[in-house]
């Protein structure tokens, strides 16, 4: 059997200039990263403003698994289905980071016969755009500590400093370290943090901002740390938003590259939807509507991350409002969550997977609480048998949602029409009654506590006295209104991953605290999660290397 890296370099790709002249978009439009990657220009970004806007489709997941569940894969492959039916689609998906490449996760370029291409490129450097938001992220923080060093004119407390440096990889030593040993002219030394660079509240704004005006307004109302007087310091104080707009001038730009049937893709940005909101840039989700008549595009990790952030942060600032939404699953990860081993999931098992499927039932139920119609899709493998699969298909109708099967690891986008043709049935058939969970009026804690216990089903929330005291200085320095953005594990609906299924009787811890001013949203810290993630014990980078050629092997 071909490795995804395999399948991939064997592709023969379209000039770039090919594909997106299949969507009305002329060479002049792009700005050409070699043959086969471009950014779309400002200039036409503009000129398609006053287009009528496609169809917005979102895909997502149940909680993920060791088993697999394929969501990028199969978002991919419903696009190539949209093709395979002569429909006018782009999908819109993010970048990956470097981080979990050389990790336990991998890229994020699809797999089998339904990836994005090139797939090294994009898991590797891609067009800079990450490198970019490192720079700009710590540029911030290099002007402040030389602030600090060269007289502290706006009376910063350097036991307040809030604002950390990035990396895009994985590496726990830098969580926390101490900056400014060695002479005077070395800096005040001082403890320091690192985040991973998708972690960031620069990342955040890209992908959250309209236009460059929005950018650096946004970049200027990031606070970095307090005074003496406990009064907010921020980029803009500092004079360093003109200089970090420059550097993300072109990062702020969609990149366009194609799958392996030459569905254009619009590829930009990439927060991780754990410990960030995890959704594509608005600039390519907006342009991606004006451009197409059904746009695909989807929301990392499962459900009770992604989707809500997509819905309850990312719509809600854009104004998008979504047609429907694919929640794919597989046999094998609802038979986990029945507390079968990985070892024996190619085995039928019907009680497990009756067992199991409940997270699959509370994933439903959410994403309808959202108001948007729902397609559900089993990523198919060999292993599953006509009646688990008969199981499911009836568990999903049963609540009111269409179901397909996808195929679309080993037949892309062929394996992906009877999905497709699910969506389209859904899209003219069901209205979208989109609306948030909660609004922005309520106090900070009746949002979290809405996402708590009516997404993840907990009981109710409790908070560390840092936590409930950094909410009370939020609320009184005018920051009430805006939205939560959750950080927790992915691998359950609570905050303890080994709590698999449809946990009940647990509560959500909120441990830290903190304000993404320029993003617009609060980010709050549950259970035991991390902002910089480690390496496991043998790291996919033990896999990867180059031949003389430069080829490529190892990727996945």
């Amino acid at each position: 059997m071909k490795t995804d890296i395999q399948i991939a370099q064997e592709a023969v790709m379209l000039p770039i200039t090919e594909v997106a002249a299949g969507i009305g978009v002329n060479a002049d439009d792009l700005e050409m990263y070699g043959k086969y990657k471009a950014k779309i220009s400002d200039e036409y970004l503009e000129k398609i403003k006053d287009n009528k806007e496609g169809k917005l489709v979102l895909v997502t997941a149940i909680n993920p698994t060791p088993a697999g569940e394929g969501k990028t894969t199969v978002t991919v492959g419903l696009g190539q289905a949209f093709g395979k039916l002569n429909k006018k689609a782009i999908i819109a998906l993010r970048e990956p980071s470097l981080g979990p490449c050389f990790g336990i996760k991998g890229g994020a370029a699809g797999g089998g016969y339904s990836q994005v291409v090139p797939m090294e490129d994009l898991n590797l450097h891609f067009t800079g755009d990450f490198h970019a938001i490192t720079s700009a992220n710590n540029l911030l923080a290099a002007l402040l500590d030389n602030h600090i060093q060269q007289g502290n004119e706006l009376n910063i407390d350097t036991r307040n400093i809030v604002f950390k440096r990035c990396l895009d990889m994985n590496d726990r030593v830098l969580r926390n370290v101490v900056v400014g040993l060695g002479s005077k002219t070395d800096g005040v030394v001082r403890e320091d943090h690192f985040v991973i660079t998708v972690a960031t509240e620069i990342m955040a704004i890209l992908c959250l901002a309209n236009d460059m005006d929005d950018l650096k307004a946004r970049l200027g109302r990031i606070i970095v740390a307090y005074n003496m007087a406990g009064e907010p310091v921020t980029a803009k104080d500092l004079k360093a938003v003109g200089a970090m707009a420059a550097l993300l001038k072109d990062a702020m730009k969609p990149n366009m590259i194609q799958t392996l049937e030459h569905t254009p893709a619009l590829v930009h940005g990439g927060p991780f939807a754990n410990i960030a909101h995890g959704c594509n840039s608005v600039r390519a989700t907006k342009a991606a509507l004006k451009m197409a008549d059904y746009v695909i595009t989807e929301a990392g990790f499962g459900a009770d991350l992604g989707a809500e952030k997509f819905f309850d942060i990312k719509c809600r600032m854009a104004g998008l409002k979504p047609d429907a939404v694919v929640l794919v699953a597989t046999v094998r990860a609802l038979k986990y969550n029945g507390g079968v081993a990985k070892v024996d999931l190619n085995e039928e098992n019907l009680f497990a997977l009756e067992k199991g499927i409940v997270n699959l039932e509370k994933h439903i139920e959410n994403l309808q609480r959202f108001g948007v119609p729902v397609v559900v899709t089993l990523n198919s493998f060999v292993t599953d048998t006509q009646a688990e699969t008969d199981f499911v298909k009836k568990f999903c109708e049963d609540r009111g949602c269409e179901f397909a099967l996808a195929r679309v690891w080993e037949k892309g986008g062929e394996g992906g029409v009877e999905l497709a043709e699910k969506v389209l049935y859904t899209l003219e058939n069901k209205e979208s009654n989109f609306k948030v969970i909660y609004e922005d009026e309520l106090p900070i804690k009746d949002k979290i506590n809405a996402v708590a216990t009516k997404i993840y089903g907990a009981d109710g929330v409790t908070y560390s006295a840092a936590a409930t005291k950094v909410i009370k200085q939020i609320e009184d320095m005018g920051y009430g209104h805006l939205p939560v953005c959750m950080a927790k594990t992915q691998y359950s609906l609570s905050d303890d991953e080994k709590k698999l299924g449809r946990p009940t009787d647990f509560e959500i811890n909120i441990r830290e605290v903190y304000l993404s001013a320029g993003a617009g949203f609060v980010v709050a810290v549950t259970g035991s999660i991390m902002t910089m993630p480690g390496l496991p014990k043998a790291p996919a980078a033990f896999n990867i290397d180059v031949d003389s050629n430069g080829t490529i092997t190892g990727l996945f």
